[in-house]
């Protein structure tokens, strides 16, 4: 795995295909995960992935540096995310089924996935938070990325991410009490 300043220099030598290969196997497993979190579907998450690959392949002349590549990449795979969801969301007001319920589902009915029932709970649980919250708690719990870099990929400030953790937890641990 090639880190961040590593690929930058390929990519500023002139060769931008190995720049890109290493990006795709230094964050192709992260993002997977990453992004199937919110879907719970294997399916979609490729979909997603391969749409946030493009998104960074097409971004990368213009990205100047301000940010770190990670995050940089985080927001890409995160705004692809979001905005699939939006998608979905906004469809499913047609089909009368809220989304939520939809996703919530999916976490029975996901043939990938391995954990046991308290696992199962709490990825349902997560299901029934705003998109926001659900991206917050994601990161933070699964992922344990430090605040600032939560704050730079979603454009927010640290503290009021907190803030949304904390409301995300609590939410979510309600959920479990109910049920344990």
């Amino acid at each position: 795995m090639t880190d961040d300043r590593e690929i930058m220099s390929i990519y500023r030598s002139g060769d931008r295909d190995r720049a890109f290969r290493a990006i795709i196997e230094s964050y192709r497993e992260r993002l997977y995960w990453h992004i199937r979190r919110f879907t719970c579907s294997h399916e979609d998450t490729d979909d997603l992935l391969q749409e946030t690959f493009v998104k960074i392949w097409t971004g990368l002349p213009d990205f100047r540096e301000d940010a770190r590549l990670f995050t940089w990449i985080y927001r890409i795979a995160t705004n692809e995310t979001l905005n699939f969801l939006r998608r979905k969301k906004t469809h499913g007001m047609a089909n009368a089924e809220p989304l939520e319920n939809i996703l919530y589902r999916k976490v029975d009915d996901d043939p990938y996935f391995n954990g046991n029932q308290l696992q199962r709970e709490l990825h349902k649980a997560i299901q029934k938070l705003p998109p926001r919250q659900k991206a917050v708690f994601n990161m933070r719990y699964f992922e344990e990325m430090p605040y600032n870099d939560m704050a730079e990929i979603l454009g927010v400030s640290a503290g009021a991410l907190k803030a949304s953790y904390h409301h995300a937890y609590s939410r979510i641990k309600e959920e479990l009490q109910k049920i344990f």
